[in-house]
This record gives C-alpha cells, sequence and structure tokens, in this order.
C-alpha cells in the first residue's frame, strides 16, 4: 500500500501517519522528520533546511525530491507525511511511483494554531506557522485537485481516536 497523508500543520498527520505504518506494516516517511534530522546532525543541508524552516520557508523542490526519492524506493509500503507540498513534487512523485490513495485531514486554520502552541518546536512561532498555513492554502491545497478520486477526506478536529477510526474503516482495518 503506497499512501499519501496531507493536511495543514498541526492537522495531526504525522501521529496518523505513525499508526498507520504500525497498523498496516507501513514505512513512514516524514520530510519533516528527515529535515529535523539533519538539522540536528548539524550537516550543511541541516544548516539550509535550519535557516528557512526559522524564518518560516519550505525546503526547495529540488532538494526535497532528492531525500524523499531515496527513501521511497527503498520502501514496498509507506505512507508519505509531508510530501508532495507542491505541483512540482507531485509531479515529480508521480515519475518514482503511483500513489493508491491520498487522506487529506482537515482541520480549520485556527484548530491548528491551538494545537501549534503545545508542541514546543523552534520552527513552531506564530509567525512561522502563519506563514507555513498561507503557504499549504496556496501550493498544497491545490493538490486535492490534482489526486482526484485518490482522495479520501477525513474530520481532523475531534480526538486523535476518533480520527484514527475513520481512517482505519477508509483503509480498511
Amino acid at each position: 500500500m503506497k499512501l499519501l497523508i496531507m493536511g495543514p500543520q498541526a492537522s495531526g498527520k504525522g501521529t496518523q501517519a505513525a499508526l498507520i505504518a504500525k497498523e498496516f506494516g507501513l514505512k513512514h516517511i516524514s520530510t519533516g522528520d528527515l529535515f529535523r534530522a539533519e538539522v540536528a546532525g548539524e550537516t550543511e543541508l541541516g544548516k539550509q533546511v535550519k535557516e528557512l524552516l526559522d524564518a518560516g520557508q519550505l525546503v526547495p523542490d529540488s532538494l526535497t525530491n532528492e531525500i524523499a526519492k531515496k527513501h521511497i524506493e527503498a520502501a514496498d509500503g509507506f505512507i508519505l507525511d509531508g510530501y508532495p507540498r507542491t505541483a512540482t513534487q507531485a509531479a515529480f512523485l508521480d515519475t518514482v511511483t503511483a500513489i493508491d490513495k491520498v487522506l487529506v485531514l482537515e482541520v480549520a486554520d485556527e484548530t491548528a494554531m491551538e494545537r501549534i502552541k503545545g508542541r514546543g518546536r523552534s520552527d513552531d512561532t506564530e509567525e512561522a506557522l502563519r506563514n507555513r498555513l498561507a503557504q499549504y492554502h496556496e501550493q498544497t491545497k491545490p493538490l486535492i485537485e490534482y489526486y482526484g478520486e485518490k482522495v479520501v477526506r477525513v474530520d481532523g478536529e475531534p480526538g486523535i481516536e476518533d480520527v484514527t477510526k475513520a481512517i482505519f474503516a477508509v483503509l480498511g482495518a
């Protein structure tokens, strides 16, 4: 199974992706985790990524594509979390593999802002989040139309357990 989970920042993508990966024996590929590992390792890439994330920017498509490709090609089944974010990334992903289903966690921007306050990550400033939410609406939300019939919308507003049950029902667990 090759899945993609989408939604604005703090919609629960990472939490749900981890639960889905465990339930279905999939590799959880999170570009955010990959980037944070680079930052923690203080690599050259990590320094570039940190500067971008601290400014509330996204990592460029070309760099993100290459990092994601390496991990996608190494997995039989996976759930992508935070990738693709743009039409360019989606088109690149199509050259690497076919996605079976796209889960879209829908939450209001206000919910995302409230949830973000409890995460405590250095890149979770209010200004950075507002910038990332604007980028999500402008660049990522159009991918819902791009993926068409593969898309399943899930209400991400309820608690974690309720969202998980809804997703598992869609995936047949």
